[in-house]
């Protein structure tokens, strides 16, 4: 099958987390909390989990298993470094002064997985000249936003005591606590988060310069599995903050899949339209009615189902 580019849109149902959080205010720690509005204009503050932070979860992921597969990295995105290839002292070696940006564009995407899938801005000297090239993200997550009414967030009480001053049965006099004493508020958040996200699998190895592709057919497959890949171990393991002790709760996650092989982008509407899979199901008839047989959409009801539906997406995909 071909595919340019796929979408998801989705309720992940979570509980007890606590992976995004916005800083604190004395011993209160703040959870991250957006305004929205819903499809019939009522506005509403719910909790949310930033598109920074499960972008950042994913791209952790397609390290991890580029690392596993032999796939291409460079220096900084093999040590997980945020800075990618300009922290790669070798990557400007063998440029001339005068090197186009094309070419330079050329040698990363043949360098780095990482830095084609995930996108970057190269911001290093070459030749005596510096540079400001831009490589746009293949995948594109947005927020992953609670479903009114249905997501709640609590403050609970902690404390941290420390057990040699409990143990001499000292205390501060003054106010009646025990030296070493850590009283401080912890949230933690439970709900259902819409879930929007979208990748142009075309654009592996593309180098949008030239309109040419710097890498050979095969590794375009091998990078298009790991991408497919890192955006499931995404929703399998939402890596975020305070996961030693909050653990998210993953319950359920039910939605769809999209799939365009042509230009026309896989259609997402957000699940925080209660009719979003019938407004997708009219989106794809229009966009086959337009460009026959060039949309797929797969429906799930699991984490089972959508693991097994990207699998099928992986072994069926066509280059």
């Amino acid at each position: 099958m071909k595919i340019n580019s796929i979408s998801i849109s989705g309720l992940l149902t979570l509980n007890m987390h606590a992976l995004n959080n916005e800083g604190s205010e004395g011993n209160y720690l703040q959870t991250r909390m957006v305004e929205i509005v819903d499809e019939k204009g009522i506005a509403h503050s719910v909790n949310a989990i930033s598109g920074d932070m499960f972008k950042h979860i994913q791209a952790d992921h397609l390290y991890s298993l580029a690392r596993e597969e032999n796939i291409s990295l460079c220096d900084g995105c093999s040590k997980d470094n945020p800075n990618r290839i300009n922290v790669d002292s070798g990557f400007v070696q063998g440029f001339s002064e005068g090197a186009k940006d094309a070419e330079i564009l050329d040698k990363l995407l043949e360098k780095c997985a990482g830095d084609d899938i995930e996108g970057i801005l190269i911001t290093q000297e070459i030749g005596k000249k510096k540079r400001a090239i831009g490589r746009k993200s293949i995948i594109e997550f947005g927020w992953a936003v609670g479903e009114p009414e249905k997501t709640k967030t609590e403050s609970y009480f902690h404390v941290k005591f420390d057990q040699t001053e409990r143990a001499s049965g000292r205390g501060d006099e003054s106010t009646g606590a025990n030296i070493g004493q850590n009283i401080f508020h912890r949230p933690a958040s439970s709900g259902r988060y819409a879930i929007v996200l979208n990748a142009d699998l075309c654009r592996i190895g593309f180098n949008d310069i030239t309109c040419t592709y710097s890498i050979d057919t095969e590794e375009r497959k091998r990078r298009t599995a790991i991408a497919l890949k890192s955006i499931l171990a995404a929703i399998l393991k939402p890596a975020g903050a305070h996961r030693n002790t909050q653990n998210p709760h993953i319950v359920n996650f039910q939605g769809c899949i999209t799939a365009s092989s042509s230009m026309l982008p896989a259609p997402t509407v957000s699940a925080l339209n209660e009719n979003y899979l019938g407004e997708i199901d009219g989106i794809c008839i229009t966009l086959n009615e337009l460009s026959p047989n060039s949309i797929t959409k797969w429906d799930f009801n699991s984490l089972n189902e959508f693991a097994s539906k990207i699998k099928e997406i992986i072994e069926s995909i066509e280059i």
